[in-house]
Parts: structure tokens; sequence; C-alpha cells
């Protein structure tokens, strides 16, 4: 049966603005915007366990550490722990000279009173006025016309002009929200902008910051960029007001509204650190920040130690970041297919003899994970749908144990088979327990007891090629045997002197060997295959502190694995 959601009229498109000449589809983003955080307000109303003021203060001066010249501190207003929270940040000096704090307030007298009281010694301040618009809000919240709405936002920058004498010592900006901005018919947002700012006044000296917010995202990101330039073109004193975006992320599509809305002409932007904020959360600054830095411009806001950022985050707010949120999260730089881990592992091995500043062009990474204070070792998780090069990636990246190429499918088939088993990501530490069990632990069917060697040199000046004689006590499924050999070195004698008894007889047709750790630390891996009478080839690995004992080894490691 075919299933339906018709929406049936309950639902319509957005209506397009009806902009000529747009030219946002050919612009591109350059430079930072102004950034304003808004963490400490529309951020913190959206916890479950609102943060203290303590909190709040550590929360301030991480902020003011990444970068953040503008924060929004809070609605001073509303609560005594509101108000609190501001005279500390004054009273204690938390604030740097180049750094504005942000007050946010109802366009009504009372509050606005009360409001320019927290500001008592703050030097800089914006004064962030609001008042919504929307049809909606105008018909269901208030019952009001539109010139009665227009006159409440009038009325309260008139309000806020009377009260400036309680100010003296601040420099005050007036920053004014026509809110619910995206669901206001657009004309008349601008006739109430233009009310508010021809009752401010605005200069080149004085720029008044209009604030247009997606309080409700409702439109396509091509549409509300059309609101925006068409607002830019046709708001008066253009060069004396700074226009701000304040988006959310109804539609999942905050990110893509604020790129398109700078595209469009604005020159500030208003969110929170990883999105947070009411409902499906307010704009994340952290990833419109990192993406112009992806595309080569400076954010001028500092993510350079984004597991610190994330730990503060989590720790001040109690709220979780998705795994796969975007730069951020535990996840963004791990693979778990295996073509995706082959590709990663051959780039990131490229990597190693280039200039570290040259082009980033790593398959299935974006971006270099050092640029955030990442690490490769999480690059690549393992689990049943890894391929053939992950496994072996970590044992290379976290142990130094470099496979040879050829080998890779073999180790890569038992971790897969391993993680399918456990029906779970497998930890670097049980990937090499793997390792381990299966070739430098085994001593079934065949095991070393002993094993001694001394080197032939023929008489002095003679042709004969020097020899070595290897002599060992060995067991072969639990039968001991004493055996000797000559060969042209440790590993050629001892794979003589195991012809002496019933293992099956071999030829060594690949080795390969290397050094792990430095100074005294230092030890030789070998890794063999050898090919059995029957056309059958096994890999073995061993290590010893000498490269000849690490080959008779793997040797033994080949001889008894299994399959």
């Amino acid at each position: 049966m075919k299933v339906s959601m018709n929406p049936n009229g309950k639902y319509r498109p957005f209506e397009a603005v009806p902009i000529k000449n747009r030219t946002w589809p050919n612009n591109l983003i350059t430079k930072a915007p102004l950034w304003c955080s808004v963490d400490l307000r529309d951020g913190n109303q959206a916890l479950i366990n609102p943060m203290g003021v303590e909190q709040k203060l550590e929360f301030f001066d991480l902020l003011v550490k990444i970068g953040f010249k503008q924060i929004e501190v809070g609605f001073p207003s509303a609560s005594d722990t509101e108000f609190e929270f501001m005279r500390r940040l004054i009273e204690e000096n938390h604030v740097p000279e180049d750094v504005t704090l942000q007050v946010l307030c109802q366009a009504r007298e009372h509050l606005i009173k009360r409001t320019f009281e927290s500001l008592k010694g703050c030097k800089k301040a914006i004064f962030h006025l609001y008042n919504s618009t929307s049809p909606s809000q105008r018909k269901y919240t208030f019952g009001k016309t539109k010139e009665e709405i227009k006159q409440i936002a009038i009325d309260g920058i008139r309000c806020v002009k009377k009260c400036l004498s309680m100010s003296e010592g601040t420099e005050i900006q007036l920053e004014y929200s026509p809110e619910s901005f995206s669901t206001t018919e657009i004309d008349y947002a601008l006739e109430v902008c233009e009310a508010v700012k021809a009752e401010w006044g605005c200069s080149a000296d004085n720029k008044v910051i209009l604030n247009l917010p997606t309080t409700v995202e409702c439109a396509l990101p091509n549409q509300f960029a059309d609101q925006i330039e068409y607002f830019c073109q046709n708001i008066s004193d253009r060069e004396n007001v700074i226009i701000s975006l304040h988006n959310h992320n109804d539609r999942g599509e905050g990110v893509a509204q604020c790129e398109l809305g700078l595209l469009a002409g604005a020159d500030r932007v208003e969110g929170c650190l990883f999105g947070n904020g009411e409902r499906t959360g307010n704009l994340d600054i952290v990833t419109v920040g990192m993406n112009m830095y992806t595309q080569g411009v400076d954010p001028e806001l500092d993510f350079t130690n984004m597991p610190m950022l994330t730990e503060a985050y989590t720790r001040l707010t109690g709220m979780e970041i998705h795994p796969r949120t975007p730069y951020s999260g535990e996840l963004v730089f791990t693979a778990f297919s295996g073509s995706h881990q082959d590709a990663i592992r051959k780039g990131m091995a490229a990597r190693v003899k280039m200039e570290p500043n040259a082009y980033w062009d790593v398959p299935y990474l974006t971006f270099d994970p050092h640029d955030i204070g990442r690490q490769y070792e999480g690059i690549i998780r393992i689990n049943s749908q890894s391929g053939k090069g992950g496994a072996a990636f970590i044992m290379e990246q976290d142990y130094g144990l470099s496979l040879p190429k050829a080998m890779h499918p073999v180790f890569g088939t038992m971790i897969k088979d391993a993680a399918d088993k456990a029906q779970r990501e497998l930890k670097p530490s049980e990937i090499y327990d793997v390792f381990e069990k299966t070739w430098l632990k085994t001593k079934s069917p065949l095991n070393v007891i002993e094993i001694s060697e001394k080197h032939i040199e023929g008489e002095r000046g003679g042709e004969a090629p020097e020899q070595v004689a290897a002599m060992a006590t060995v067991e072969w499924e639990g039968k001991k045997y004493a055996v000797a050999a000559n060969g042209n070195g440790p590993l050629d004698a001892f794979v003589n002197a195991i012809k002496q008894t019933p293992a099956p007889k071999f030829n060594i047709t690949s080795f390969n060997e290397h050094s792990v750790g430095t100074g005294s630390d230092t030890y030789a891996v070998a890794y063999v295959q050898i090919t059995k009478e029957d056309g059958s080839q096994v890999w073995g690995v061993g290590k010893s502190s000498s490269v000849g004992r690490a080959g008779i080894a793997a040797v033994v490691s080949a001889l008894n694995f299994k399959a």
C-alpha cells in the first residue's frame, strides 16, 4: 500500500521576494564577518539546566580566548542572576579593551531602564532592542496593527535615547531586531527599520546594527539570500548600517542560509558554538568559520585547539556534540570503509614528503586534522566494513609496524572477521592483540626451545665464503628434535636445520624487515612469506633485538600460521 504525506493545503511554499538583478550567486566570501556570540543568551536559555554565574564567567573567558570581539552576555533585566553576571563581568575586569558587551532588551521602558543600570562602568556596549513584527505575532501574540507594532519599535528607541544619560562613560551602539524577520513581509520589515533608524540617527561614526533574525527558518537558502539582498538594496544610508544575521536551524539549513546571506551583503553574524539554541538550534559559528578556513579565508576566530573547546563546551553546558558534527565531532576524521581507508593511508603517506603548507588534497579528508589540534591516530577506525588497508594503517600509525603490502589482504580479512564476530568497532589495542596472537606468540606445532649459532670463517686470505652454523632444540607437534646445519647466514642455517624435522618443506619467497623504536629500545621486525611444497603460501612475523633472530622467529611464525 502506497503511503503518502499530502500537506493538503495545511502548508504552503515560502513567498518569493520581488528582487531583480540579484548579484549574490556570483559573489564569494573573501573575509570574515563581524562575529557576535550569543551563547550566553540564546544558547544559555536553551539549556536544560542553564549555566550559573561562575559557569557563565568561565564561558565568557573562553569566548574571549577564541577571539570574539562582540559577545551578547544576556538579558540583564530578566533576572537577578543575569544582572549579577553583567555586574561581575564589569567589576571583575573580565572584559578586554577590544571586546564589546551586548545586552538584549525588549522595547519596554522598565526593562530598558534596568538594563542601563547593569551597564554602569562598562566602556563599550551594544544595546540590542527588539520587538516582533511578523503577521502571526501581530495577529496572535499582540493583536495589533502594523502601525501599532512599528510604534512599539519607535517608542522603544525613544526610551533608549532618554536613558542614555544613565550610561555616562559608556559608548553605546544601537542594535535593532525586527524579531521574526524571516516571516515578516519584506517591505514592512524595511519600513519598521527605516523608522527605527530615523528615530535613532546614524552616521559613519555611529553606525546602527540592523539584525535580521531567522527566528524561525522557513525558506530555502536562496530565498533567504534574496531577502537579505533586497533589504540591502532598499535600506537607506546603507553605508552607515551594519546588516547582521541571526540564523536558526529549523529546516537544517542554518549554515547554508548564513553563508548565502553573507554573499547577499550581510556584514555581521550572530550565532552559538556548535549550534546550541532553541528548538533545532542557532547558527553553528564553528562550522561557518571552519568552512571559511577550508576555503582559504581567515575566519579571525581561533579553533586550533578543538579538543579543548569541545571539552569546555560540554562541561559547561551539559550538551553533547554529535559525533558526526562537522569539524568537531568525534568521528569526522574517521573512515570505516575499506576503500576510504586505503585512499587516506596513501594520501597521508605522500604528505610526509611535502612541505607543511603544501596544498591539501588527501582523499576523503577536507582539511588537515592537525590544524584544529586533532591527531591522525583516530582517522581510521576498524569495523566489519573496513578494507584491507585500514588495519595495516592502524598498525603502522599506532605501533610502528609496516606490514608488506602483499600481507594487507591477509591481515585485513582477519581483522574484518574479528570485528564481524564482535559486532562492533575494534580498538587499536584489540587489533594488535589479534596480530600478536596470530604471529608473535605461537608455539605450535613448531616451538624453538633453544638456539645458538656459530660463525665459521675460512682461512685468512682464502676464497671460502663465511658460513654460519645453527644448532637448535625444537619441538614439532610435541616431539623434540636436536638439529644443526650450516648456511650463509643465521636464517639460512636455521631453514636448513628445520629440514631435519617432519615440518613441511618450504622456500622463502618474500622477506621484509625494518626497525622499530630508537636508541636502546630499538628492535627488528621481520616479515616472511613461505611457499610450501603443496603450493600454499603463508606469512609469518618475528621480532627480536637481532635482525637474524627476527627472521628465524618469522619463519617459525609462518610454519605455525593457522588460516
